[in-house]
């Protein structure tokens, strides 16, 4: 169920941590995640890639699903240009918190740096473990994933470094979006552990 709502204002922070393809992302600035055992304490820190190279080493990870106010959930599909799932489709936004970051933090930072919005109403939804890996990346996703579920309520301005295209979906549009196009590998998975969050918000059609 969601908890503590949160308003933002524009003065969220807009660093950035953009992923690109992976011969960048081996020589390029080091891109640190938050290491955690299996009960999802902190246990160090790890680079990037190397945490989602097999056999993978888990590590903090978010997932966001925002809704207008139709209740309709806003998907991004990730560009092109990723070196991780590009070019599919997937929920509002995922990442991962920097080192110490609170991903509650992280993710209204990250939400406004792909898709140019603030959430309007950001809410916890849970936490859920997974080992995912990604037959056409050969990367996976070891991850402790925090959820949270909102509204949005400004125009999406998505950057093209990050977003392919974005859409707002019903239930039924999405059902429909899942059978024609891939996902990525891990948004079944968010998806089903965030439902009761999601219904809180966006109503009991979901």
């Amino acid at each position: 169920m969601p908890t503590d709502p949160t308003h933002f204002t524009a003065d969220i922070d807009t660093g950035l941590d953009v992923e690109t393809d992976v011969a960048v992302a081996a020589t390029g600035p080091e891109i640190l995640l938050e290491l955690v055992d299996d009960e999802g304490v902190t246990i160090g820190t790890g680079e990037k890639l190397w945490a989602h190279q097999q056999p993978g080493r888990l590590h903090r990870a978010f997932s966001v699903f925002l809704f207008d106010r139709q209740g309709r959930l806003l998907l991004q599909r990730r560009a092109l240009g990723k070196y991780h799932s590009p070019g599919v489709w997937s929920n509002t936004c995922c990442g991962h918190p920097y080192p110490d970051e609170q991903p509650f933090v992280a993710a209204a930072r990250r939400t406004a740096e792909e898709l140019g919005v603030a959430p309007a109403l950001l809410c916890e939804a849970g936490t859920v473990r997974y080992d995912l890996p990604d037959e056409a990346s050969g990367l996976i996703e070891r991850e402790w994933n925090h959820l949270f579920v909102g509204l949005v309520t400004a125009p999406v301005l998505p950057d093209p470094e990050e977003v392919e295209d974005f859409a707002f979906v019903t239930a039924q549009e999405l059902r429909e979006l899942r059978a024609e196009r891939p996902f990525s590998v891990w948004f079944e998975t968010v998806f089903e552990a965030a439902l009761p969050g999601i219904r809180e918000i966006a109503g009991r059609d979901w």
